[in-house]
């Protein structure tokens, strides 16, 4: 059974929704699913713009069909060519023997890689600027190499000024109907996960985003649709999503207010994080988050963190080292280019204490721009009564560096 919807006259979605994947890429959880988005445009040729994952390949072809008739497809544009979006590339070339595929060289390099047949079907393989008329529709392809793979392109449709952006702007969470992002309420039900698909898939990649938007700057006054690969399709307050990317890209904190993250075994490092939260929220200081870094899969707290301008870390000695877990979740942000926070620690320790020494070192000499306050929260396996001074001037520092950066 078909299920399209029509962005704008003679472009329509023809992509599928997945709610029976559990972990993207294999490593992020996705429990409200996530959509793989393809369009198809029908001018005096037919083109169809990306596919899906093999695990949709049939709705993909379903919706295809129900929409040419007895039409062939005519042109394949292919932006990017991660398997969740290219893995049907084949089956199209062999259901559309006289289809002709358009996209960048590395692209035509990773399809063979793939084992991708192309013998036989038109190769036409463009680059930055170049442009291609399919009747009364125009478009000009425009290179976004490292978002967040190196073939990777955007194409912008002049004629109705759709924007075909590939995986940028981009978001978890299956449509389930709704394509558009006005039929939502994205600030309340998507923003949260629309972060975190950004900050994990592509947040590494910042310097490249910045440069996609400065080209997107150029025609931001053409552009009516952004048209993305997961997620809804864009055609109303294009500016404020496009503000988001700009500072989640530039690693600028979205909200003034604290995170706290703690490592705790028995219970006692996280008495610790608890007793600093209620400290800051007496001194009005509410938009404080919490999380067990032990039970909190890292790509929520990647998310959270490139959300708030200031971190707590927290967390137990083990092995005269970090907590293990709290260890893997400094290399991700290392790994993912965070910058430009301001973190506090709190360290605990039996017989020896070297997590907060630990965790101070890896940030001032693996991370870039980042400011660890001075006054720490040290303890010796329980948050006894002798601490309070410590915990309160803690609060404090968190409380007065929160006001300067206002």
């Amino acid at each position: 059974m078909h299920c399209v919807r029509m962005v704008t006259d003679n472009l329509y979605w023809v992509g599928a929704n997945d709610h029976r994947l559990t972990l993207f890429e294999n490593i992020h959880p996705i429990p409200k699913g996530v959509s793989y988005n393809a369009y198809l445009l029908l001018d005096e040729k037919t083109v169809l713009f990306d596919t899906v994952d093999w695990s949709a390949c049939r709705q993909l072809l379903e919706n295809i069909q129900y929409l040419l008739g007895d039409r062939p497809l005519d042109y394949l544009v292919i932006n990017h060519m991660e398997p969740d979006h290219g893995a049907s590339i084949e089956e199209i070339l062999l259901r559309y023997p006289e289809v002709q595929v358009i996209s960048t060289e590395k692209a035509f390099m990773l399809m063979r890689q793939f084992g991708f047949h192309l013998e036989g079907h038109g190769c036409i393989q463009v680059q930055e600027g170049d442009t291609f008329s399919f009747g009364s529709h125009k478009v000009t392809f425009i290179g976004a190499p490292m978002v967040h793979w190196p073939e990777a392109m955007v194409t912008f449709d002049s004629t109705n000024g759709a924007l075909f952006s590939a995986d940028a702007f981009g978001s978890f969470i299956a449509l389930d109907g709704k394509l558009f992002a006005d039929e939502v309420n994205f600030d309340r039900d998507w923003i949260d996960e629309a972060r975190r698909y950004l900050t994990n898939i592509v947040g590494k990649y910042g310097p490249h985003i910045q440069l996609l938007l400065k080209k997107a700057g150029g025609i931001l006054d053409q552009i009516k649709f952004i048209c993305p690969l997961h997620g809804p399709v864009w055609r109303k307050d294009l500016g404020y999503f496009i503000d988001k990317y700009d500072k989640w890209s530039r690693y600028e904190p979205e909200v003034r207010g604290v995170l706290i993250v703690y490592a705790s075994m028995y219970g006692n490092t996280e008495a610790a994080a608890q007793a600093l939260a209620a400290r800051l929220c007496e001194k009005g200081i509410t938009d404080v988050a919490l999380y067990d870094v032990s039970n909190t899969h890292v790509s929520y707290l990647i998310a959270e963190t490139f959300k708030y301008s200031h971190v707590v870390l927290a967390s137990v000695t083990y092995n005269l080292g970090i907590y293990p877990v709290m260890k893997n979740y400094l290399e991700d942000m290392k790994a993912l280019n965070l910058q430009n926070r301001t973190f506090a620690l709190i360290e605990n320790g039996s017989w020896a204490c070297k997590s907060g020494d630990l965790m101070q070192k890896f940030l001032e000499e693996e991370m870039k721009d980042m400011t660890v306050l001075n006054e720490r929260l040290s303890l010796a396996s329980s948050m006894l009564p002798d601490k309070a001074a410590e915990l309160d001037k803690l609060a404090d520092a968190l409380a007065e560096s929160l006001q300067e950066q206002n």
